[in-house]
């Protein structure tokens, strides 16, 4: 109870709100549903939301509105919810605090039928069919990967990537048949059928994988997974690929680009065809002194690979939405529709904690992608010294991963290469004279430069850097704020910001007018 003391002296946030008093059961009751749909929250009564001031109940008061609480959750919330009251002793009085936890059987409406979710410190109705499709999928009651695709048939689907499915599901069976190595690529598809289960040809097998319904038609993770032609069936389905020439996704230049005929496929071909952007567009660096190698992409193949199948296999498939990728100069970002499902949090997901949003997918993709299906492929990426950051959007249903180009993914491999360089110009400065001695000196200056400021780093904590990395296009505080989850107050912008200005980590767009309404704060390169 001593946070919500605390919090009282903030302000409200998305999970605590402040009533003075009980008199719109109505609006008490679009609290307790926006809380059911978001995740959960307190409701603090006794406390002036506009000012903060606390206004205690007197014990007449605190059993008035216990009673009157439990009433709006049982008849103004649709289906009912159960809430916990309890009071918190202060000077002249208490104050009530109705705890809510997040519903299990979303989405939750008012007794006007109306939908609400929590939005920041406030709250906001929802209209669109898809948010409310993401609610019920993530209460389990609807599963859009099993859902039917309308006048799908088994011949829009591809019989070599059914083949492979089936190869690497029925392993062991297939083995046993003699249908390994060169007699299983020469074996037709109702062959592997056939010696999977005897007397069932491709369509019987589908259907008792559950990727045909009951009523004959073909479920999203069988199109999704064995598609022709995807998205003629499921437009949205897809991945955008743009590499931009600078670090603005405004920019009107880009260097590559990926076309939706090149995308146009299952999840197996958009795999591929993303993979094959990063490398055609990512640098490869020399590894070590061996000057024919053909290099190591600057971010590890291995980090973009769980990260590509990551937003393929786990984006929502309610929101009308493609993955979005983008390969900027000093970052590549992923974006992938949907926030993190079921309560999950960046913190979660980093520690190797699984819980997918389509799960009948995501146990059957596992045999056409590269991923082990045991919650280890975040983990695994993050094991290879990546620079990455995450942001779960829930406002606008989104999880970005940005990795981060350049001095952290690069410092070993520029440590072996300056002092080489170095050496190379100056040899060809001996043979061409005094021209080639002054780009030598440009380079050893350089390699100067990079020591000393990796000497004059003072170490940061992670919410320092991610801050730092955010900046990286210029930002307000408010939007500064908001990712941090914190009120937009002064001391925050103190405490986060302005240090960060003060130890030359970030730098004011606007330096004259430190105060100015359009003031925004941009990461200091440190090349």
């Amino acid at each position: 109870m001593d946070d919500i003391l605390k919090q009282i002296k903030i302000g409200e946030v998305s999970g605590i709100q402040f009533k003075e008093r009980v008199l719109d059961r109505y609006d008490v009751g679009c609290e307790l549903v926006a809380f059911s749909n978001s995740r959960g929250g307190k409701l603090v009564i006794g406390v002036k939301d506009k000012s903060g001031e606390i206004n205690a109940l007197s014990y007449s008061e605190v059993q008035e509105t216990t009673n009157l609480l439990s009433d709006i959750a049982s008849e103004n919330v649709v289906p009912s919810i159960l809430i916990e009251v309890d009071t918190i002793a202060v000077e002249d009085g208490s104050l009530v605090v109705a705890t809510v936890k997040e519903g299990i059987n979303k989405p939750y409406h008012d007794n006007k039928g109306i939908v609400w979710v929590k939005n920041g410190a406030d709250k906001r109705k929802v209209f669109d069919n898809a948010e409310l499709a993401e609610m019920m999928t993530g209460c389990g009651s609807f599963t859009p990967d099993e859902a039917g695709v309308k006048d799908a048939t088994i011949h829009d689907l591809d019989a070599d990537t059914i083949k492979t499915f089936l190869g690497n599901r029925f392993e062991r069976v297939l083995a046993k048949k003699g249908l390994i190595g060169d007699a299983f690529n020469e074996a037709s598809l109702d062959d592997v059928c056939t010696a999977i289960a005897k007397g069932h040809d491709c369509e019987k097998i589908l259907r008792n994988l559950r990727f045909i319904r009951p009523d004959g038609t073909l479920t999203v993770a069988a199109m999704l997974l064995f598609g022709k032609y995807t998205q003629r069936w499921m437009p949205v389905m897809t991945a955008k690929c743009i590499c931009f020439d600078g670090n603005s996704i405004g920019g009107n230049v880009f260097r590559d680009k990926v076309n939706d005929a090149e995308m146009e496929g299952n999840l197996l071909h958009q795999y591929n065809t993303i993979m094959n952007f990063f490398t055609r567009n990512l640098h490869h660096i020399q590894v070590g002194n061996e000057f024919n190698s053909i290099g190591k992409l600057e971010i590890p193949y291995s980090s973009l690979v769980e990260f590509t199948v990551n937003s393929l296999v786990h984006r929502s498939l309610n929101l009308k939405a493609p993955v979005r990728i983008f390969i900027f100069d000093n970052r590549v970002e992923i974006h992938s529709p949907g926030a993190l499902p079921n309560g999950l949090t960046i913190d979660d997901i980093k520690a190797g904690t699984s819980m997918p949003r389509n799960i009948f997918l995501f146990n059957n993709a596992i045999y056409l992608l590269p991923y082990t299906g045991v919650g280890s492929g975040i983990t695994r990426a993050l094991s290879e010294y990546v620079n990455v950051t995450f942001f779960n959007n829930e406002k606008t249903q989104e999880f970005v991963i940005t990795l981060w180009r350049g001095e952290t993914n690069q410092v070993e491999y520029k440590s072996n290469q300056v002092s080489p360089k170095s050496n190379q110009v100056r040899t060809v400065s001996n043979q061409v004279g005094n021209e080639v001695d002054e780009i030598s000196n440009q380079v050893e200056e350089g390699d100067t430069q990079l020591r000393c400021s990796d000497i004059q780093r003072i170490p940061l904590t992670k919410k320092q850097q991610d801050i730092i990395n955010f900046c990286s296009v210029p930002r307000t505080a408010a939007e500064i704020m908001k990712r941090l989850g914190l009120s937009n107050q002064t001391k925050n912008r103190e405490r986060y910001i302005i240090s960060l200005v003060t130890a030359g980590y970030l730098q004011r767009t606007n330096p004259d007018n430190p105060t100015a309404s359009n003031q925004k704060y941009k990461k200091i390169s440190r090349q």
